[in-house]
């Protein structure tokens, strides 16, 4: 007979339990389109760049940001990184409509 867990324990295994390893997972390490985005994001900061330059950065920045956040939603490994995965875009969608 299967015991059912109650409470929290449960709630955050089911959250955090990778589907197809059975594994926790909180974070990975940064795949492409994360990498992409903060690479771009050190060299914004460092160099605070104006222009064609400073467009060009952001634009690929907010794409690369994007693209992971939305590759989360589709594919994330649990309901954490899908819930991840929204509240991300859904922040830089705020911020592009400001």
């Amino acid at each position: 007979m299967a015991v059912r867990q109650t409470g929290g324990v449960g709630v955050i295994d089911w959250a955090l339990r990778d589907r197809r390893t059975g594994r926790i997972v909180v974070a990975q390490w940064p795949n492409t389109a994360l990498i992409v985005w903060i690479a771009a994001s050190v060299v914004i900061a460092l160099s605070d760049p104006d222009g064609a330059w400073g467009l060009v950065l952001r634009v690929v920045a907010t794409v690369a940001l994007s693209w992971w956040a939305v590759d989360e939603v589709v594919r994330g490994a649990n309901p954490w990184r899908r819930a991840l995965g929204v509240v991300v875009f859904a922040s830089l969608v705020v911020s592009l409509l400001r």
